[in-house]
């Protein structure tokens, strides 16, 4: 494996020894990376005690089937957006085990890219049952390039669970 890998693991271990600790569970709502997330973090031995479940919801049909998005919020703000965020963590939250939830939305190119949402545009909603948050990064580089920031976004912000709640 690469060194970027490597690096993952090491922050999903952290993240696993957390969760445990703190008796917290996680499910994920992804659509441009495609379950690369999910695959990192049950790349931990153990991890079926803190992950319960991942959805690779990469069509707008199936971010509103498997996680409950309005069609009014697609239609309003498109599937790049904060909103849209916001409402894949709720519901990987609600259509799961977890006690927290991200997702991750975003053009990850080379195509798709709008003068608005241009590639490398991505957003991300992170979900307990105190709350959702969401952030909107814009990441350079090609269409790997912007699925690893985004790997690293979310693994960083599970990272600091132990310093603050999600």
């Amino acid at each position: 494996m690469n060194a970027l890998f490597d690096e993952w693991i090491r922050l999903a271990e952290h993240i696993g020894k957390v969760c445990v600790a703190e008796k917290r569970i996680i499910a994920g709502g992804e659509s441009c990376t495609g379950g690369l997330i999910a695959a990192v973090l049950t790349s931990v031995s153990g991890s079926s005690a803190w992950v319960d479940r991942g959805f690779v919801t990469y069509s707008n049909e199936a971010k509103m089937e498997m996680l409950g998005v309005a069609s009014a919020t697609l239609a309003a703000f498109g599937a790049v957006s904060e909103e849209t965020a916001r409402e894949m963590a709720t519901g990987a939250l609600r259509n799961s085990r977890a006690t927290m939830a991200y997702s991750v939305t975003g053009v990850a190119g080379p195509t798709g890219g709008t003068a608005t949402k241009p590639v490398g545009m991505v957003c991300f909603g992170f979900a307990t049952a105190d709350g959702v948050r969401s952030f909107m990064h814009h990441f350079s580089g090609d269409r790997s390039a912007v699925r690893e920031q985004s790997v690293n976004f979310v693994l960083g912000e599970l990272a600091k669970l132990e310093q603050r709640p999600l």
